[in-house]
């Protein structure tokens, strides 16, 4: 890719309803789009499809009351000051995502609730004929993120991985730059993410009104409320509902070392250290220092600190940020620097999943993207926990030599919840 291609394919990128130039279809030929969870990153998720006027926002799910009210006003705000505001339907809200599944006008769902729930909901709004955009990291489990792989690829639902940065520019240049040979062969990988945090307080509180904690709980152990769980950022740091920012972070850099390789893979031997926080409600790995090794010999540490995927090639090297892109030699990421901040890259990666429902894309991030990611991470946990080098076998899908280990490859659901 030179930089002439390169400058036509970052203005591909940006499609004119992103841009607001699009003019309004009519009601019948727009995609209808429901929310389950519209906390932080889910009230996020709506501004990005907000953009698009070829859907419509038309339900909102979550377990605060709050919550689903606040959403829903204002997307109803939003249509309003539209010229054609009186063929917009007002948001409906709900407590209970299998309501709003039971719509069969409902074209698609954006899962963004906490980790724990990611998996279940999506399996039921496949069932349900949804196509469906979720969160990243899939779950909690290896196990469960399999059956959603398999699920989706049997149903063949439309399924996009919440990993946004697969919509920007410059991320795609520097992975298409690695795997087109601009640095050389490939000998190692370096991917960094934020650490978690201790802390949380564990004293019982009364559940607050409006909330319901129950559902909330799903098929996670049955715990007192604390603020501490349940607000921001709780659940990101609690081991019943997630592997901490091993995923929860991790999960951005390690799609970007998955889509910089070669070929499809991931890792067949992990060993390292990290910190589980003995007191207070936050027990997810800090600190980690994981060393691995794929089948091919090539090497990748996972560690903690900024957010980066650094490729170093037998020619040079290229690192990825959220925001730029660094090389050597320099003049390989020369042309991604002039457009590193578009500041489009969710809006371009919700595009895509519209896109692909309507049978024009494939979508950019798919499930098997998802699960190899999720699987580099939840190996690392296992690898950290235990204390032990941890032997992956990639036909089997399982680990080996361990039996311990391999138990954690799996979570149970607590009744009457089940995948």
């Amino acid at each position: 890719m030179n930089r002439r291609n390169f400058l036509a394919a970052s203005a591909a990128l940006v499609p004119a309803s992103s841009l607001g130039r699009a003019a309004a279809p009519p009601p019948s030929d727009r995609l209808n789009v429901g929310f389950i969870g519209v906390g932080g990153r889910g009230n996020g998720l709506v501004t990005d499809f907000l953009q698009h006027a070829d859907c419509q926002c038309v339900a909102v799910c979550d377990t605060f009351r709050d919550r689903r009210e606040s959403r829903a006003h204002r997307i109803d705000e939003s249509y309003a000051k539209k010229s054609d505001a009186a063929s917009y339907k007002s948001v409906a809200m709900y407590n209970d995502f299998r309501e709003l599944l039971q719509r069969k006008d409902i074209d698609a769902v954006v899962v963004a609730t906490p980790d724990h729930w990611h998996i279940p909901i999506l399996l039921a709004a496949v069932h349900a004929g949804k196509a469906a955009y979720v969160e990243k990291p899939l779950s909690p489990s290896i196990r469960w993120n399999f059956k959603a792989r398999d699920v989706i690829r049997q149903t063949g639902r439309v399924f996009q991985y919440g990993t946004q940065q697969r919509g920007a520019v410059h991320v795609r240049y520097g992975c298409e730059l690695v795997r087109s040979g601009a640095i050389g062969q490939l000998r190692s990988v370096e991917v960094v993410a934020p650490t978690g945090q201790p802390g949380g307080l564990t004293t019982p509180m009364p559940v607050p009104e409006g909330f319901d904690y129950e559902m909330w709980q799903g098929p996670a152990p049955v715990r007192p409320y604390t603020d501490d769980r349940c607000l921001r950022p709780g659940h990101y740091h609690i081991y019943d509902y997630s592997v901490g920012f091993l995923g929860g972070w991790g999960a951005h850099p390690l799609d970007v070392l998955d889509w910089g390789l070669p070929r499809p893979m991931v890792p067949v031997e992990y060993e390292g250290t990290g910190l589980v926080p003995k007191e207070g409600l936050y027990n997810t790995v800090m600190n980690w220092n994981v060393r691995c090794r794929y089948a091919d010999g090539l090497t990748m540490t996972f560690t903690t600190g900024s957010d980066s995927t650094t490729f170093h090639g037998t020619e040079g090297w290229l690192r990825i940020c959220r925001n730029k892109i660094e090389s050597e030699p320099a003049s390989l990421a020369a042309a991604a620097l002039q457009v590193s901040r578009f500041g489009v890259m969710g809006r371009n990666h919700t595009r895509n999943f519209l896109d692909s429902i309507r049978g024009q894309a494939t979508p950019e991030s798919p499930i098997d993207c998802a699960v190899r990611s999720d699987l580099i991470s939840g190996l690392s946990d296992i690898a950290v926990r235990t204390g032990r080098k941890i032997r992956w076998d990639p036909v089997r899908e399982t680990i080996v030599g361990d039996a311990e280990a391999a138990r954690m490859l799996d979570r149970p659901l607590r009744r009457p919840w089940k995948l």
